[in-house]
């Protein structure tokens, strides 16, 4: 009896990751024309983690089109989710869309070094001598 109720909520859950890979499977050939790319991320209950790549990072129309890839996923799922794009130090997505693997972390990025004074930055401004006048 306890394996009949656990069965469908596994099933929803990879129906759902199904889904949303498919939408940005369509998608990604039209992105890919014009030099660009969207890679899933992680899916997170409602927050749905893309990386944008290419010519999508600086496109005006970035936003736009995340917008485009949400409503398709909404109207695919029949419920709400939040399509977000992130930015990261990794080439790889977290999530393969080529199946399932391990997911990699990202590594904290080290503290940057401190300005340090130096004796000529703190010691006061000396007049240079006035150069002599050449009149007679």
């Amino acid at each position: 009896m306890l394996a009949e109720t656990e069965a469908p909520a596994l099933s929803r859950e990879a129906r759902r990751e199904a889904i949303i890979r498919e939408v940005i499977e369509e998608i990604r050939p039209n992105l890919v024309r014009d030099g660009g790319d969207c890679e899933l991320v992680e899916i997170d209950g409602t927050k749905v983690m893309v990386k944008m790549t290419g010519a999508c990072v600086f496109c005006k129309l970035a936003s736009e089109t995340i917008e485009g890839i949400q409503s398709k996923i909404v109207e695919r799922l029949g419920e709400l989710i939040r399509l977000i794009p992130v930015a990261g130090a990794q080439n790889k997505p977290l999530v393969s869309l080529k199946g399932p693997g391990p997911a990699l972390s990202a590594a904290p990025k080290p503290a940057a070094p401190k300005p340090v004074a130096t004796p000529a930055a703190a010691a006061p401004a000396v007049p240079a001598p006035a150069a002599p006048s050449p009149i007679r």
